[in-house]
């Protein structure tokens, strides 16, 4: 289970600045300069703790957050915190975490992070309440004939685009959350995708 499913945003902010006084205390900080956080527009290495689709949300979600601070002119952690604070998002911040999602889709695919469509296939159909016959049916399609009609950028895309951002980021506090509505967006493009271009496929 992922690292956000474990821990509520707050939680996961304090850790990111935990890990900040870790890091300038490893280099000889507190000399003469005053901490800073990390530069969220900065390129990072992200990995992810899970496989599948879970892995691959976890990935994108640590991403799209560091576009979006970057987008605001905000160090992660304070961005994090302001969306963990009371009152409702910012049509700012809804608009900055949406392009910093999208932008991270393309920073995937550049890196060739992005696994083939038919990676995700199976995960999408267990967790699918399609008709027995239709399920098989999907299934039996080649792997090849799926990548061909279906790549992961556009149904990553497709799902963000389709994410109610105004509603998930109103209920960040409740642990977990964003991972989960993005994880369960992505997961419900998979499964509308194949649907849709199956009767092309058989």
């Amino acid at each position: 289970m992922s690292r956000l499913r474990d821990l509520s945003l707050p939680t996961v902010a304090l850790v990111l600045v935990a890990g900040v006084l870790t890091i300038q205390l490893a280099h000889g900080g507190w000399a003469d300069q005053p901490l800073q956080p990390a530069d969220p527009c900065a390129a990072r290495t992200v990995t992810s703790q899970s496989d599948g689709i879970e892995g691959l949300t976890e990935r994108l979600v640590l991403i799209g957050v560091d576009n979006a601070a970057c987008i605001l002119g905000v160090s992660r952690e304070a961005f994090l915190l302001e969306l963990a604070g009371p009152g409702n998002p910012t049509n700012a911040q809804i608009e900055a975490l949406r392009q910093g999602l999208l932008e991270a889709v393309g920073e995937m695919k550049d890196d060739g992070t992005l696994p083939p469509a038919s990676e995700l296939v199976d995960e999408a159909l267990d967790r699918a309440d399609l008709n027995g016959l239709l399920e098989a049916l999907i299934r039996a399609i080649p792997d090849s004939a799926v990548d061909a009609a279906l790549k992961t950028d556009d149904v990553l895309t497709r799902a963000i685009e389709a994410l109610d951002l105004r509603t998930l980021l109103a209920n960040i506090e409740d642990q977990g959350e964003l991972d989960s509505q993005v994880e369960a967006a992505v997961t419900q493009a998979v499964k509308d995708s194949l649907i849709d271009r199956v009767r092309d496929l058989l």
